[in-house]
């Protein structure tokens, strides 16, 4: 899941200010934490939440956690129609194909021990909102190419699935830079997930591969979370990387992730 952070923090500040170079520095003052990454730690939270009941009501949880949590930073940057779902009374899915069905999956892939477990907590998570056919694919498709590299496949057996499961991905980091230079580019799945997935089958590592992502332009930020999180499950994520981030979340956020951290190694929960 830090990964999906780092690459929401770095990518904050490119989202309406495009580059097209992979050279830039990594951390600045201008970076900071996005609804990307708060909707991913309410994910995690939700999670941890429904465990006990071996994530049975996890819709319902899922849906309670990110308003009491989405509600906590108001100016995160949620899009038009996911902030009236989160600031409304009534929690009624509005069958959006948004990425940010995507963006927040990672903790899914985390968690799930195998494919059809993450489609399982996938949909469940996905759906409450994010109700539209390629909404819930996309979110899909990242949960299902993180464990599968988290369970052993390589890149290149993932690559091959996605393909023939998901999106074609005909286009390199280069050609698809070419398309969307000084573009914001449509914020949906059909168009984030072939640039996510391409960014992170080009990469050579971690950090390669959240620098393919802001140098394609576009919507920087959650094509980098999005490839981020899956990038984690094959990649290593520098400890003080890790560490530069925590420092841009606020104390409350921290804590969920620090909690996370425990959860996932088992020490907790």
């Amino acid at each position: 899941m830090i990964g999906a952070i780092i690459g929401d923090i770095v990518g904050s500040r490119f989202e309406f200010h495009n580059t097209n170079k992979k050279k830039f520095e990594f951390f600045t003052e201008e970076c900071r934490f996005t609804d990307d990454t708060v909707m991913t730690l309410a994910v995690a939270e939700s999670l941890m939440r429904s465990r006990k009941n071996n994530y049975k009501d996890l819709p319902s949880v899922t849906a309670r956690t990110m308003h009491e949590i989405g509600r906590r930073y108001p100016r995160a940057g949620y899009g038009g129609r996911f902030a009236r779902w989160m600031f409304s009374e009534i929690w009624i899915p509005y069958n959006s194909c948004g990425n940010g069905s995507a963006m927040r999956i990672s903790a899914v892939g985390d968690v799930a021990e195998s494919v059809e477990e993450a489609k399982k907590l996938s949909d469940a998570v996905t759906g409450i909102t994010h109700n539209h056919p390629e909404g819930m694919k996309g979110a899909e498709a990242a949960a299902v190419a993180k464990v599968m590299l988290k369970t052993g496949s390589t890149l290149n057996q993932v690559e091959s699935y996605i393909n023939d499961h998901y999106y074609r991905l005909d286009k390199t980091v280069n050609e698809i830079r070419k398309e969307t230079h000084g573009q914001h580019g449509k914020e949906i799945c059909q168009v984030t997930m072939p640039q996510a997935f391409t960014c992170l089958f080009e990469g050579t590592d971690f950090e390669d591969v959240i620098r393919n992502c802001i140098s394609i332009g576009g919507d920087s930020d959650t094509i980098a979370a999005i490839a981020g999180g899956i990038a984690e499950a094959v990649y290593p994520v520098p400890e003080e990387m890790q560490k530069t981030a925590k420092k841009f979340l606020t104390r409350d956020l921290r804590d969920i992730a620090a909690r996370w951290e425990r959860f996932t190694c088992g020490k907790e929960g």
